[in-house]
């Protein structure tokens, strides 16, 4: 996966994240890529691999939200053969595997907060120190996180450490969901049938414009994972048919009582408008309704903290 891969047609809003994960991948610094599940998070991290130094050298992911305290300890750090119960012989663990590549930590927010003091000290000093070891060992090995959480928030539920956010969001990039990006739907979704229909030896369908329009104003929960489910499900179903808002799913064919409810309040004035400035005239009066809590106000637009705080970068909105 490269960035060219991921900015073909792509939204102002994704091009400038993908821009700014361009920059930073050619550093060597800590780098926190938050958004919801499905927005392609991974798929950042690997093309920032990619064109990064260290792209000769190992890219290494492990997922924190399937790992207990004793499990990351010894997963993510290693063990010394003896360390506990069950420990037959070394393992040098994922950050001492990817040394002098990259160790992507995907769902950090859900790393357990004994084992994140020990990520500090990684990202501080370099050192690691598996269980059972007496004597740390310095690695070269570049981080970098994601998360689906608004890591603010965790902190202030006790859950995640104030300096380890610290330490992770040198360069936090916040990725928008896709019902935010509408404009790539299309793009997407032939990509993901043309891959489908090349894997399972079919031919690919091709979708009518009723079908997507429907699948452009549908919210997208799962963003690009739903989508590019979607497009093999179809693919599998339909092999080189049209598709017909009849083929769809019933989810996407039928308007959420949310998008009814949107569709009766907001009305398109007839001499149009200019949708930056709409933009930035909702996140003030969320900021204004929320008494300048961004968090509150993030809530009350929809989006992540992250994404409010991107915006009000974009915007420069004080």
């Amino acid at each position: 996966m490269t960035f060219d891969d991921l900015t073909r047609d792509a939204s102002p809003a994704f091009l400038d994240i993908i821009n700014a994960a361009r920059v930073v991948a050619a550093t060597d610094v800590t780098a926190l890529i938050c958004g919801e599940s499905g927005t392609g998070k991974e798929l950042i991290a690997r093309a920032m691999h990619a064109q990064s130094p260290r792209s000769e050298a190992r890219f290494l992911s492990i997922n924190c939200a399937s790992l207990t305290e004793q499990l990351a300890d010894s997963l993510v750090f290693g063990y010394r053969k003896g360390a506990f119960t069950g420990a037959n012989k070394d393992q040098c663990g994922y950050v001492r595997a990817a040394t002098g590549g990259t160790l992507f930590l995907d769902e950090i927010g859900e790393l357990p907060i004994g084992s994140q003091a020990k990520l500090l000290r990684f990202l501080e000093c370099g050192e690691c120190l598996p269980l059972g070891e007496v004597q740390p060992i310095l690695v070269d090995v570049r981080i970098i996180a994601a998360t689906n959480r608004n890591l603010s928030n965790e902190v202030e539920g006790g859950r995640f450490r104030q300096d380890l956010l610290y330490r992770l969001n040198i360069v936090p990039l916040a990725l928008p969901p896709l019902r935010e990006r509408q404009e790539e739907i299309p793009t997407l979704l032939q990509r993901f049938v043309d891959e489908a229909a090349e894997t399972h030896r079919l031919r690919a369908p091709t979708f009518s414009k009723p079908s997507l329009k429907l699948l452009r104003q549908y919210a997208w929960p799962g963003n690009v994972r739903e989508l590019r489910n979607l497009a093999i499900r179809m693919t599998i179903l339909f092999p080189g048919q049209r598709i017909e808002p009849s083929n769809l799913p019933l989810e996407i064919r039928l308007p959420s009582p949310e998008r009814t409810d949107s569709e009766q309040r907001l009305r398109l004035p007839d001499e149009g408008l200019v949708m930056h400035q709409l933009e930035i005239d909702l996140i003030r009066q969320a900021l204004a309704r929320s008494g300048g809590n961004r968090s509150h106000a993030a809530n009350l637009l929809g989006i992540s903290r992250d994404t409010l705080l991107y915006r009000l970068k974009k915007y420069a909105i004080a």
